[in-house]
């Protein structure tokens, strides 16, 4: 139960989902406290901007901190893959404003954690515990965060389309289970809405092979879905990277109706606002 940073140095490559450039990554080993901070590495002075709730600057299509004029988007994935695996002390060096959608889930990070190991620090790990019911909402969406003893996602999805009028899924997010239920989860988008953002500059990266792509009866993705929920396991693999904005993992149960990167951070926001709802446990 101690705090854990990466075995050592790996390095990969990839393109921006939006910007449709080359990106070079390196996660480093931290020190145990730092928690997780991205480094712009192609700037003069390497920026540093932490992964916390304080330096989040944009939640539309991405999560994207910022500090200082200095931006870092599209974060969530890298950071559920963090989470997902109990890391808390990492460098991520990067050489572009954007972190690469590789195939569109956190597989190809989490791969990578698993090549390098973990690596315990000899400092105690502190948890968030949740003692009461928080929630936020909006319109039709919200976000329920419950007392646990574990920390528990239950998430359901409603889309007006027939592949995503309702799916549901509960986890009990481990090692284990983010790993073989949750890291794979691929980000998904409509046909339609594609073409928009790339008539609008965005996008410029994307392809089948980083996204499922939807149609109006189906997807285009010829090699079928990796789940028959996949959708809304890849919304819970987003969360999950929303959350580790918190800076402590969790002991809660969540219980999310049609969220995305919004109401995520607005639950996160609310819960830090919210002292007399949770206790930090140091073990």
């Amino acid at each position: 139960m101690f705090q854990q940073t990466i075995g050592t140095m790996i390095s990969c490559q990839g393109v921006g989902l939006h910007s449709g450039k080359e990106v070079n990554l390196t996660l480093k080993p931290a020190a145990p406290y730092q928690g997780i901070r991205f480094i712009r590495v192609d700037l003069p002075g390497k920026p540093v901007i932490e992964a916390r709730n304080s330096m989040v600057v944009d939640t539309q299509l991405a999560t994207s901190l910022g500090y200082n004029g200095y931006r870092i988007s599209t974060v969530e994935h890298l950071l559920a893959a963090l989470a997902g695996m109990s890391i808390d002390n990492a460098s991520v060096e990067i050489n572009s404003p954007e972190v690469p959608i590789m195939d569109g889930s956190a597989a190809p990070f989490t791969s990578l954690l698993e090549e390098v190991g973990k690596k315990a620090q000899r400092h105690p790990k502190s948890y968030l515990k949740i003692t009461k019911p928080i929630t936020v909402t909006e319109g039709s969406k919200h976000i329920h965060l419950l007392p646990s003893e574990e920390f528990k996602i239950s998430y359901t999805i409603e889309f007006d389309h027939p592949l995503l009028l309702n799916q549901s899924y509960t986890i009990v997010v481990k090692d284990s289970s983010f790993i073989k239920e949750i890291s794979p989860a691929r980000t998904f988008g409509f046909l339609k809405d594609v073409e928009q953002l790339k008539q609008n500059g965005l996008a410029r990266g994307g392809s089948l092979e980083n996204a499922i792509v939807i149609d109006k009866s189906g997807i285009l993705n010829q090699e079928g879905l990796r789940y028959e929920n996949e959708f809304v396991r890849h919304k819970i693999l987003d969360l999950i990277g929303d959350l580790s904005l918190v800076g402590k993992p969790i002991l809660g149960h969540i219980i999310a109706h049609k969220s995305g990167h919004t109401l995520n951070l607005s639950l996160v926001q609310r819960l830090l606002m919210l002292p007399d709802h949770y206790t930090v446990i140091e073990v």
